[in-house]
């Protein structure tokens, strides 16, 4: 009889935690809900600015030629409104090399040139660019140039997915590796283009 007594305490112990191991995270989880406390990571994976809250380039600036282009590609943008001399053309170059280095995803992305009013070099373009797209559009320009946080030097790289979603700018002097690795990243994730 004495060790039935003596086992009873250890026995409520261990029922006690084991309920606490199952119940422990979900009683945590529900405090993380209803308080509106959230853990987010140190570290980010992307090297590119994530453009938060996402926006759709269809609904923002209709009617855009850019939506006509090849379906079901993501393009990289690069947008300069001015006459395309040597950054203009070191940006050209970058988003060139950028789209060879993704190797055999490269088809899956488009390079598109928005040049404003600005005229434009054809033969250069011709010559030096085979295959990328040039857009006369300011509208276009002007409202991905306004999309740019105002801590992030301008003149740099947007990617859009192939739904019309704006979604992340690389800015100027950014390794071109990193670039790749983002871009890279979401092909891999991504269903859609």
């Amino acid at each position: 009889m004495t060790e039935s007594t003596d086992t009873r305490p250890r026995g409520r112990l261990t029922l006690l935690l084991i309920a606490l191991i199952f119940l422990g995270p979900l009683a945590f989880a529900a405090w993380l809900y209803y308080s509106g406390e959230t853990l987010q990571p140190e570290g980010r994976a992307n090297h590119g600015v994530l453009l938060e809250p996402i926006t759709s380039l269809p609904e923002a600036v209709p009617g855009s030629a850019m939506y006509g282009l090849e379906g079901n590609l993501w393009k990289l943008v690069y947008v300069h409104t001015s006459a395309c001399e040597d950054d203009c053309r070191n940006g050209l170059y970058t988003i060139r090399q950028i789209r060879l280095m993704l190797g055999r995803e490269m088809d899956r992305v488009e390079r598109v040139f928005l040049h404003g009013d600005a005229p434009l070099d054809t033969l250069y373009i011709q010559a030096e660019h085979e295959g990328l797209v040039a857009l006369g559009e300011t509208p276009l320009a002007d409202f991905l140039v306004n999309r740019i946080p105002p801590d992030v030097p301008p003149n740099g790289y947007f990617l859009v997915d192939p739904l019309g979603n704006l979604v992340l700018y690389f800015p100027p002097g950014i390794d071109p590796r990193d670039m790749v690795s983002d871009i890279k990243r979401l092909l891999r994730l991504s269903r859609i283009g």
